[in-house]
């Protein structure tokens, strides 16, 4: 069984240095998101064989268009987080701690992209070294 060989380095050491380290099939198998395949996206009205089908949305349905960048506030209600009752003029006060963005299949914390960096290029190595079939 072929395993991608990557030198990764050791931070338990006093220094830094490097080891093999084999990474399976399987390995990358759990890291790579997956994609697609082309040609097997959802076809309104057809079935998995190309017959055709009465559609689902039998009442019309919606058309959403989702945006392409999601916003979301990340707020604190004052009276919660410090016991205020709800006679006091601080009743409805916030506090915003953050904004989160969502583009596409990337997350933002205050303008800092939320993941692992190092589990991404993981994967990208991944893609290469077992590109899909």
């Amino acid at each position: 069984m072929k395993a991608l060989m990557i030198l990764l380095p050791l931070f338990l050491l006093a220094g830094p240095a490097s080891a093999d380290v084999a990474v399976s099939k399987r390995d990358c198998d759990r890291l790579v998101r997956y994609r697609q395949a082309p040609g097997v996206e959802y076809q309104p009205g057809v079935d998995a064989h190309g017959r055709p089908v009465a559609p689902a949305d039998l009442g019309g349905g919606y058309n959403i268009k989702v945006p392409e960048i999601i916003v979301i506030p990340i707020e604190v209600l004052v009276q919660d987080r410090f016991h205020i009752p709800a006679n006091s003029v601080l009743w409805n006060a916030e506090a915003q701690v953050g904004t989160v963005i969502v583009k596409g299949d990337q997350v933002y914390y205050e303008g800092q992209l939320l993941g692992d960096p190092e589990t991404a290029a993981l994967a990208e190595l991944c893609r290469e070294y077992y590109p899909p079939k």
